[in-house]
């Protein structure tokens, strides 16, 4: 059993999983703070399975890029669960889960680019074949009716994600498809976690930081600029 953890954007959710197959999930979109959620989720979702966390294979969690905060809350939350349960810590890029509810959602799609919204036409994302297989790694991309043009010259692919809708009216290729409402979720994480799980491709749980792609840049309120 698998418990995973979402906390990369404004949706907080966690799911158990059993051999790559979601069996209980929690979902809160809009959630004020994933700080004072995330673990009562947690502990309604092992409630509604009457599991005890020793019982637990492993505990995934989503490691970036997104939400510098989000990230943050849950991958030590993830941490902490892991080392007091003596259990092994998985990782899962972000952009993987993004692609993967691509994929699912458009079974004919072979190449998926997955985008996570970076504020004004910046975006976080990659380049991912549907055998898992990396494209284009990565990024921050400033996106522009160039971006993705040689790629889009030779075949379909299909965006999702935050970031993929501003996209829309500037990437306009016949070869480009939107799918709306294509959101990183804990339960999509079920067969990507079991792959990592089953390959022993695990974390240490002392020494492992998500990977934020930019450095936090803390801003100061209006008002403290105005001297208010």
């Amino acid at each position: 059993m698998i418990l995973s953890i979402e906390t990369s954007t404004n949706v907080c959710s966690v799911a158990l999983s059993n051999a790559g197959v979601t069996l209980k999930s929690e979902v809160l979109r809009g959630a004020a703070s994933h700080a004072s959620n995330l673990t009562p989720m947690i502990m309604r979702v092992m409630e509604s399975a009457s599991l005890s966390y020793s019982e637990l294979d492993a505990v995934a969690v989503s490691s970036g890029p997104g939400s510098y905060t989000g990230l943050r809350i849950g991958v030590s939350t993830a941490k902490g669960i892991a080392y007091a349960a003596g259990k092994k810590l998985i990782s899962v890029p972000t952009l993987s889960i993004l692609a993967h509810a691509i994929f699912e959602a458009d079974p004919e799609a072979k190449l998926a680019c997955p985008m996570l919204d970076a504020r004004r036409m910046e975006v976080y994302t990659s380049l991912i074949a549907r055998d898992g297989q990396i494209v284009m790694p990565t990024r921050a991309m400033v996106v522009d009716e160039n971006s993705f043009g040689t790629v889009l010259a030779q075949e379909r692919v299909v965006f999702g994600g935050d970031g993929s809708s501003k996209c829309q009216g500037v990437i306009t290729s016949p070869n480009a498809k939107f799918i709306d409402d294509i959101e990183p979720l804990a339960a999509q994480m079920a067969p990507l976690a079991y792959q990592k799980l089953t390959a022993g491709q695990v974390e240490n749980v002392a020494y492992f930081e998500p990977f934020y792609l930019k450095d936090f840049v803390a801003t100061v309120p209006k008002n403290k600029v105005l001297g208010v």
